[in-house]
């Protein structure tokens, strides 16, 4: 089983647009691509300077959905995300393989 994990620190003046967004909008277009099996968003439970930051975590069952995700769909759900909140987040990625 595999994870593709997205880490974001969002700023406070758009977060509960942004989480309304990821949870109605965002979240649910990955998951019809197909590729995922589930997701979930959690926050971390820490102290920011700046905003706030959560993980989006997809479980896909291989590599090859993964990297077909990457391929055909990543592009323009990822634009989608920064066409509306540029400048307001910072994020990265992480893929994980459950051992």
């Amino acid at each position: 089983m595999i994870i593709y994990n997205v880490t974001v620190n969002i700023e406070d003046d758009v977060h509960d647009e942004w989480l309304a967004w990821m949870k109605q909008n965002h979240i649910p277009d990955v998951l019809a691509t197909g590729k995922f099996t589930d997701a979930r968003i959690c926050k971390l439970l820490v102290d920011e300077q700046q905003g706030t930051t959560y993980t989006v975590q997809y479980t896909c069952d291989s590599m090859d959905d993964y990297n077909d995700y990457q391929s055909n769909h990543a592009p323009r759900l990822q634009k989608e995300h920064l066409n509306k909140f540029e400048g307001k987040f910072v994020a990265f990625r992480s893929i994980m393989k459950v051992v």
